[in-house]
């Protein structure tokens, strides 16, 4: 009888496990990054960005929406709304459009980024345009 591990299957399962360990994290750092830069574009600690739950409640805040809706990240299936909302807000913070925020939502490791380290300026004194695409 063959013995399972002497088969290289399980050397080849072990490197998929790493590659894709290796391109979540840098997906993952990616998204910090664009947290990062821009929250300090918004005017709040870069740091906010990285750490898990309250750069939730700041994200609330750099979009104009009140405290309470950070307690909607938590509800299941309202919470894909709210952040919906909340990314569709903050893209009208950085004068973008409604397509830009579920960009913000669906493909958070290239958008946040994109606004990071990117042109964009944030201006608080905006107020998200419902019409503007």
């Amino acid at each position: 009888m063959r013995s399972a591990l002497s088969s290289s299957d399980p050397v080849q399962f072990i490197s998929s496990k790493n590659i894709e360990l290796f391109v979540t994290l840098g997906l993952v750092v990616l998204i910090f990054a664009g947290f990062w830069k821009m929250f300090e574009k918004a005017g709040k600690p870069g740091w906010a960005g990285i750490v898990p739950i309250y750069n939730l409640y700041v994200l609330v805040k750099i979009s104009g929406n009140t405290g309470w809706w950070f307690i909607l990240f938590f509800i299941p299936v309202i919470n894909f709304f709210a952040t919906l909302k909340i990314s569709i807000d903050i893209a009208g913070k950085f004068n973008k459009g409604v397509l830009f925020g579920i960009g913000l939502t669906l493909f958070s490791f290239i958008f946040y980024p994109l606004l990071g380290f990117g042109d964009y300026q944030y201006d608080d004194a905006t107020t998200p345009d419902k019409n503007m695409i």
